[in-house]
């Protein structure tokens, strides 16, 4: 009897052990850094992204494929998370101590995240390897510093851009050759593509609130934003902001709230865009919008070109945004992390990226080849290359440190304006309040 109770004993002591070993090995989940080598002696990295689409996926798993395939000492592992939990989980395996080895980020919050410890700082790496931030468009990696210090490499970015349909231009007598150059110009081609059926309207020239906000019109105005980034300090009411809300709004206030209402909510997604559907005769878009247009529209003639400027001589300045690749604080593999950051940044990685999801990416070399690809259709090549010529007038406006979620402030008033509750200087001068007082409580 003693020895049979010496075997239960024994044995219910080694499923213990077992279950505790297999719990160790699983720990991770597929959420966190694999520490072990696989098979061939290769160390295993974890790669979050939320790229999950049947567009997006196939492209970042051949890159990594191909990054494995390149070399014998790293295996980059895909972690694909949602676009919602992506980064809170990431902040929760910082805190845990168990990061992925990389991750996709977002480009204008990369400061904020070095400076509460949340991602490494690549200084050291980048002195062993200096050539490759000349990879980038300046605009790019500027946002990944924090205190002049690299803490990620631009991966992918954008640019917003004028559509417009020739055969509606030609309709209305206007050159299909020549879209608006000025704030003037836009106004006065949009009327004039209008076809109004009683109160409604069957088609319309130009909306300046769809797809693109007051905010980018205010930068378009004089290549400002609502924060001076060298004087550390907003800038909301700054003059030429007022002047361009104004615009905004008196243009807004030609058709008003009730048809631009019910003018944005008879469509949707692609076939049901009004651009699409010769519902908008011009329309402002990232360069990823062509995909719709070719996908969707039918053969449309359509031509692409620069914001226009506020007047002659004036910036045609557009806004960006992106995203980043960094390595998490506390990741176990910093070191072949940054061997992966480096293939992921260059040329053929991001050429791949561009080319097959018709994305503008932070790589100056891959973006002109990507334009170039003989995979692009004679319009493709068209939109792309007028996308890359775009980046160089496009800004990017990372969240300032001293005022987070600044915007929250900005919004509430932007609204007050365009219904007719305050006028623009009014609206602006508020959220200029509202704003320095943030920036005075955080201190």
């Amino acid at each position: 009897m003693k020895a049979a109770t010496k075997s239960i004993k024994l044995l219910l002591s080694l499923i213990l052990s077992l279950t505790l070993l297999l719990t160790a090995c699983s720990s991770n989940g597929g959420q966190g850094a694999d520490s072990d080598k696989n098979s061939e002696g290769k160390v295993v990295i974890d790669f979050w992204t939320f790229w999950g689409s049947e567009i997006r996926r196939p492209v970042i798993e051949k890159i990594i494929q191909d990054f494995n395939n390149s070399q014998d000492k790293i295996e980059v592992k895909h972690t694909y998370l949602p676009f919602g939990d992506i980064w809170t989980k990431n902040l929760a395996s910082i805190a845990a101590g168990k990061p992925a080895d990389v991750i996709i980020n977002d480009i204008n919050q990369v400061a904020h995240r070095a400076q509460n410890n949340q991602n490494t700082n690549l200084s050291k790496y980048m002195e062993k390897d200096p050539e490759v931030k000349d990879r980038f468009f300046p605009e790019l990696y500027k946002a990944s510093l924090y205190k002049g210090e690299p803490y990620a490499l631009p991966f992918n970015t954008d640019t917003r851009m004028l559509f417009y349909n020739k055969d509606m231009f030609k309709e209305v007598g206007l050159d299909p050759n020549k879209p608006p150059a000025t704030w003037e110009e836009l106004e006065e081609y949009g009327k004039k593509l209008d076809i109004k059926n009683g109160k409604n309207y069957d088609r319309i020239g130009y909306l300046p609130n769809y797809k693109m906000g007051a905010e980018v019109w205010m930068i378009n105005a004089d290549g400002k934003s609502y924060w001076d980034y060298k004087k550390e300090k907003p800038i909301i009411d700054d003059p030429s902001n007022i002047e361009a809300l104004t615009w905004f709004k008196d243009y807004y206030d030609y058709y008003g709230s009730n048809v631009i209402n019910k003018f944005q909510a008879e469509f949707g997604e692609e076939t049901a865009d009004p651009f699409i559907s010769g519902k908008l005769a011009m329309t402002t878009e990232t360069t990823n919008f062509f995909t719709k247009i070719r996908d969707y529209g039918e053969d449309i003639n359509f031509g692409i070109a620069p914001l226009p400027a506020k007047e002659p001589g004036k910036s045609q300045t557009s806004w960006g945004g992106g995203f980043v690749a960094e390595i998490p604080k506390g990741a176990e593999h910093p070191d072949e992390a940054w061997e992966f950051l480096k293939y992921l940044t260059d040329v053929q990685a991001q050429e791949h990226w561009a080319v097959k999801g018709f994305d503008n990416v932070a790589n100056i070399e891959a973006s002109k080849k990507a334009a170039e690809n003989p995979e692009f259709s004679e319009d493709g090549k068209m939109v792309y290359t007028a996308s890359v010529k775009n980046l160089e007038e496009t800004i990017i406006t990372p969240v300032p440190l001293q005022a987070p979620d600044f915007t929250n402030l900005i919004n509430p008033e932007l609204e007050k304006v365009l219904l007719g509750k305050q006028s623009p200087k009014e609206g602006l001068k508020k959220a200029q309040r509202a704003v320095e007082q943030l920036v005075k409580n955080n201190k």
